[in-house]
Order: C-alpha cells, then structure tokens, then sequence
C-alpha cells in the first residue's frame, strides 16, 4: 500500500497523533498562527504524528528522526518543514539503532529493544549504527534565526529524558513539550525522570495521554 492510499482516510481526520496528543497542544496554542514545532522521534509524516494536524494549519517546524529514509519521505510529504534524518542523545556520538517490523517501536535503547523482541509479538528485524547529536546543537545550527519553539514533542522509545537533558534550557524554551514516559506512576510524579526534569526548568504538567506527557512552560 503506498501513501496515497492512506491520504483519503487521514484527511477527514481531526487528528493525527495516536492518543490524540495533538488536539490537546491544540487547546493551548489555537491562537498561535503559523507557529513552529520541533518533533524528536517524528516516525512518519502523518502515521501517529503529533505534528501534522499543525502544518496543514500553515505551521512548520523542524523533523527529527533516525530511521533510514525518514528524510526522503518528510521531504516528499513535508517539504516546507526542516527534514532531519539523525539520531539525538546526550552526546555527539554513534549508537546502535533497533528496528521492528512495526517502526513505531525503533528505539537506540537495548533493554527496551530486547525486552519487546522477547515478551511481544513485535520483532527486531535489523540493526544500525547512526549518527546521534545533542538537540541543543541540532538547534543551534537549524532553527531558524528571530524563531522561538511553540512546542516540542519527544518520542524515541526509552530515552527521552535523554534527549530533553541534552536541551540547552536557557537558550531553547519550548512554550509546550510532549514527552513519552512508560513508566509513569501518576499518583506519584516525583517518580518520573522527565517530570523531574520539566518542573526543575519551570514546566508544568498540564495534560496526559496513554503514554505522553504534556507540559507548559511556567515563566
């Protein structure tokens, strides 16, 4: 099936996101037009993304993701955005990328690789190693000058306290962050190593999905 088969069942959708992420950034940023995002471990141009309900408003922003011949396709699909095919970690390094045979599931994490190749019906049917920057340095070098980030979505499978900890939260101060957390207790926050992170930089958690977090900035 290729994509233009998926096209007249995505455009009567309202969202795009897989739990509706999407409609709630909505709800806070419906009187920003053309506003920017910034998407880490953005998967696919419209398949479970928190982003593309924002750029058919006229939106654009930045595309991050590793998986082999992510940028072609953002850049067919998405071409007013910045299409970025790369991986991003907490140092400039190469790291060892797993990918399923359901790519919503690659991840640069080996215990939560392994611990789905074993325990789910899901498989790992390749490995590679990529290319990984901090994000601080991808958007130093591709955010576009006089620009400030609406939101920023993180969703990379196991380590995205990783990638938000690589943020220069001084210079890059998104007004909305999503981030994915697995292991979420919600009766206790204090647990969560991205919702420690967020409220040390003056975030708040204003929403949550079935495995997103979502939080606005406090200042």
């Amino acid at each position: 099936m290729s994509f233009r088969d998926y096209l007249p069942f995505f455009s009567k959708r309202s969202s795009y996101a897989q739990h509706g992420e999407d409609i709630i950034l909505m709800s806070y940023l419906q009187s920003v037009s053309q506003g920017l995002f910034v998407d880490v471990g953005a998967h696919h141009p419209f398949r479970f993304s928190n982003t593309y309900l924002f750029y058919r408003r006229g939106w654009r922003g930045i595309n991050i993701d590793p998986m082999p011949g992510t940028k072609k396709l953002f850049d067919r699909l998405r071409p007013g955005d910045i299409n970025l095919e790369m991986g991003i970690a907490g140092q400039e390094d190469s790291l060892t990328y797993y990918m399923f045979d359901e790519p919503a599931l690659n991840s640069f994490s080996k215990v939560l690789s392994q611990e789905r190749d074993q325990q789910t019906a899901y498989k790992i049917i390749g490995e590679k190693n990529i290319p990984v920057r901090r994000l601080e340095q991808v958007l130093e070098a591709h955010l576009p000058a006089g620009k400030t980030i609406d939101f920023l979505t993180v969703d990379v499978e196991g380590l995205d306290t990783e990638v938000l900890e690589s943020n220069n939260w001084e210079r890059f101060r998104p007004t909305m962050i999503v981030a994915e957390d697995l292991d979420l207790d919600y009766n206790n926050l204090k647990s969560s190593a991205v919702c420690a992170l967020l409220f040390a930089h003056d975030y708040k958690l204003v929403g949550k999905t079935l495995t997103s977090l979502i939080f606005k900035c406090g200042r």
